[in-house]
């Protein structure tokens, strides 16, 4: 039989990487970094293999090893010396991520971004102030509106430390259009906000509460985060978040919403971010030392697979793992 059409022809070495219609580059990669007030040394975390808690006065070197991968940017996640029922040290002017910032915008030229939440501030574990009776009779456990309030001041603190941009991950509705307005009033308007828009309440999220101190001291996040088997109501959150001014658009975690990442793709001209969980990360991890997966391969193609599904930028536990190898 006589085959007149060979997508074959198109796979040897020499044609294979020119007809590529996806490429992933260290510059779509997004670096976490974990700043603890409560150490004065690297501390590993077990269930994230490479990755450490570090002292504030290191971040700055933490960066530096980070851009000498040739990643460009970096969230960074603080654990403070202490923590209360508000969370009151999120937005202390000497908060372990304000310090945090301020060094590595002295000492490195990354792009730096910062996680604007409560959880890891507070003393329940919670995203923000909690109602009356959280904990034995919850009806949506956290406030939103009290909330809001301690969310707006938390970016604004982030801005003025030199935050190059804030990322409000509290589920919280109206916390775009709340830290819009504080950052514009404050005259940081040049601030972009990249929303946490379509976050579920995911057990992929395990290794980092272990990272970041910041599991919830009782109940779960079902009140907030969304629902796993919800699609469409994924995009109207991140229509409320556009409405409200978001100026980039994340999906969390990354590799189980690949639907996800292709529909707000196709339903929005601003750029969209995917995050490639700790659980994700693990897991790979825990599959490689097994031998039953080759690191290397596995990490990149499920990166790629979220550049392909339509992510413009990546926040990954593999950033620097991977920018090596495509150097």
């Amino acid at each position: 039989m006589e085959f007149t059409d060979r997508p074959r022809r198109l796979r040897t070495d020499g044609i294979r990487p020119l007809v590529s219609e996806t490429t992933l580059d260290a510059t779509d990669l997004v670096a976490p970094v974990f700043v603890d007030a409560t150490t004065d040394e690297r501390v590993p975390i077990e269930s994230m293999p490479g990755h450490e808690r570090v002292p504030v006065a290191e971040a700055a070197d933490r960066v530096a090893e980070v851009r000498e991968a040739g990643v460009e940017a970096v969230i960074v996640f603080g654990i403070p010396e202490s923590k209360d029922p508000e969370g009151t040290r999120a937005y202390a002017r000497d908060g372990v991520v304000q310090e945090a910032v301020r060094a590595i915008t002295a000492e490195t030229d990354a792009y730096v971004i910062t996680d604007v939440c409560l959880c890891e501030y507070t003393d329940h574990g919670h995203c923000g102030v909690l109602e009356d009776h959280a904990e034995d009779d919850p009806t949506l456990t956290v406030e939103n509106g009290p909330t809001l309030d301690l969310l707006a001041k938390t970016a604004v603190s982030h801005a003025e430390a030199g935050a190059d941009m804030v990322a409000p991950s509290a589920s919280m509705d109206g916390m775009v259009g709340a830290i819009r307005a504080a950052l514009d009033d404050a005259g940081r308007d040049e601030v972009p906000i990249m929303s946490y828009a379509a976050k579920y309440e995911s057990a992929f999220y395990g290794p980092f509460r272990d990272a970041a101190d910041g599991a919830p001291a009782f109940g779960d996040r079902r009140h907030y985060q969304m629902d796993p088997a919800n699609a469409r109501e994924a995009l109207r959150e991140v229509a409320l978040d556009v409405e409200q001014g978001a100026d980039v658009l994340m999906v969390k975690p990354g590799l189980p919403y690949l639907d996800i990442v292709r529909a707000i793709r196709e339903g929005y001209d601003h750029p969209v971010a995917a995050y490639n969980v700790s659980g994700e990360y693990a897991m790979l991890h825990a599959a490689a030392e097994k031998g039953w997966l080759d690191l290397d391969e596995v990490a990149r193609e499920s990166l790629l697979s979220m550049k392909r599904a339509g992510a413009d930028l990546i926040i990954t536990y593999f950033a620097e793992h991977v920018a090596r190898q495509l150097d």
